[in-house]
């Protein structure tokens, strides 16, 4: 399994935007090989945003991979510029290998 992590600072205030736009997309995420799960999560508040963590496990890491150069992903995430205004900053990404699964 491989598990990509985006962390997000929303600007207080932006919470239901961010989430608006998240639940209104289009993510295509069903449709591409190799995808398992999607998770968008709520963070704690802090002085100036809110966190946020989308967790996307994959089977592979070409999987995830292939999913970045295609298609699907850029309509996915067409929009993601014009709500530039609710971050405090870009996401952050982070990638993960798993080493150990207890189901």
């Amino acid at each position: 399994m491989y598990l990509t992590m985006n962390r997000f600072k929303v600007k207080l205030g932006q919470e239901e935007a961010f989430e608006t736009v998240w639940r209104t997309r289009n993510s295509k995420l069903a449709e591409v090989p190799g995808f398992v799960e999607f998770h968008l999560m709520k963070g704690p508040e802090k002085e100036d945003h809110r966190l946020y963590a989308s967790h996307t496990m994959w089977e592979s890491e070409a999987a995830f991979r292939d999913w970045t150069s295609s298609e699907a992903f850029r309509a996915a995430h067409a929009g993601a510029r014009s709500s530039g205004d609710i971050y405090l900053g870009p996401p952050e990404l982070e990638l993960f290998d798993s080493i150990q699964s207890i189901a």
